[in-house]
């Protein structure tokens, strides 16, 4: 399945050593060009606009449609979310990466599937690729916001899991 991201699970993928994860789960990973710039912001943690300066190859720019960009939904929007919910409209069946409350109301209401960075780790971990609670533990070490029940009921479903094999 395709993905297309925002920045902020991006972002914290990058910061917490754990991007690699994203082919291993999607394959190819799409990023509109204001994803890549709010990437690189000066106020970007370093990790992260170094590897942004210089992307894998597994994630692909491309602008979305410009007429989408405009829907007055999506106003509330920062650029960087209304340029992933246009690429994603456009790239169906796709995943929309995206951390933003009000973005993913709207993704959930055009019909897209989506996740946001606690998803992509506990698929990750479902999957065994990561160790979920070193993953959440390197993102508690970041400015990251979460509700704290979400992560502990997240931490005793893995638990669960690596007890029943």
């Amino acid at each position: 399945m395709l993905a297309v991201a925002d920045t902020s699970p991006l972002n914290y993928l990058v910061w917490i050593e754990s991007v690699e994860i994203l082919p291993q789960l999607y394959g190819k990973v799409i990023i509109p060009p204001e994803v890549h710039e709010e990437l690189l912001v000066a106020d970007a943690p370093v990790v992260v606009r170094s590897w942004a300066i210089a992307l894998p190859d597994w994630i692909k720019v491309q602008t979305p449609d410009a007429s989408l960009l405009d829907d007055l939904r999506w106003q509330s929007l920062h650029r960087g979310e209304r340029a992933a919910l246009a690429r994603a409209t456009a790239h169906q069946p796709s995943i929309l990466l995206i951390d933003d409350r009000a973005g993913s109301a709207i993704a959930r209401g055009l019909g897209l599937s989506i996740t946001g960075t606690l998803g992509v780790l506990d698929e990750a971990a479902r999957r065994k690729l990561i160790s979920l609670p070193s993953a959440i533990h390197r993102l508690e070490q970041t400015s990251f916001r979460y509700p704290k029940t979400m992560v502990a009921k997240l931490l005793e479903e893995d638990a669960l899991r690596l007890q029943s094999h």
